[in-house]
């Protein structure tokens, strides 16, 4: 995986808040089926979190599928494959080490370069969910993806949008899924939540979202070489 690859993939995702008026709508790159987006891997899909009646869009590249809804909802889930590169630093560093080596690298510095300022709050490892996940929240000035909505302060102030990322491995794959708090950009001076509040609502909400994921199970080796049947999807928790 090149630095390069994974910076424009996330870059699709991350830069998506400075784009001037509303995007051209675009032909996905993986498929809908009802309420179900697939990706165009086939490693994973996801019932769909946004509804159209509340002006919920998908916009997708080969690694990375966003949801956004005209009102609090900004989702994006990003799956790469892990080269030999990736396998080698997983396999000497350890899980824990290895998710924050990968977000350290390659998610972190993606998110500076878009938002001056942005830095982690906080992060925290969790060795039971998902065999291993690393959860981060980041501060984002000027960072929400509903800039249409956020309120401007006659102090020339920049508000400052939380987001939550977690990222696991699952079947040679590093995924990275995230959110932003949009109540926080959004609602100005009736915001009260505490960071405590905030982290419990980020974390309910990807939890939420990991829950709508169903993984594609890599092919079985057959010792006769003969094919073997298309990978079957299975939750997260299986």
């Amino acid at each position: 995986m090149s630095r390069v690859t994974l910076f424009l993939a996330l870059a699709f995702t991350v830069l998506a808040a400075h784009a001037q008026g509303p995007a051209p709508a675009q032909a996905l790159v993986g498929r809908v089926e009802g309420r179900t987006y697939i990706s165009p891997t086939g490693v994973f899909k996801v019932t769909i979190p946004v509804l159209p009646e509340l002006g919920g869009s998908i916009s997708d590249t080969p690694n990375v599928v966003t949801f956004q809804d005209e009102f609090n909802t900004h989702v994006s889930i990003a799956a790469f494959s892990q080269d030999a590169t990736q396998r080698w630093e997983l396999s000497t560093r350890g899980l824990k080490e290895y998710l924050i080596y990968f977000f350290s690298n390659f998610v972190l510095p993606d998110f500076k370069q878009a938002f001056e300022g942005a830095q982690i709050e906080s992060a925290k490892f969790s060795a039971q969910q998902l065999d291993g996940a690393l959860i981060t929240y980041l501060l984002l000035p000027g960072g929400s993806m509903f800039q249409d909505k956020v309120p401007q302060y006659d102090d020339g102030r920049v508000a400052i949008a939380k987001r939550g990322n977690l990222l696991f491995v699952k079947n040679g794959f590093i995924f990275v899924v995230s959110t932003e708090l949009a109540e926080r950009a959004i609602e100005g001076k009736a915001y009260k939540k505490t960071t405590a509040e905030e982290d419990d609502l980020l974390r309910t909400r990807l939890n939420e979202i990991v829950d709508k994921i169903q993984f594609a199970k890599p092919p079985a080796a057959s010792a006769s070489g003969a094919s073997t049947p298309p990978p079957k999807l299975v939750s997260p928790n299986k």
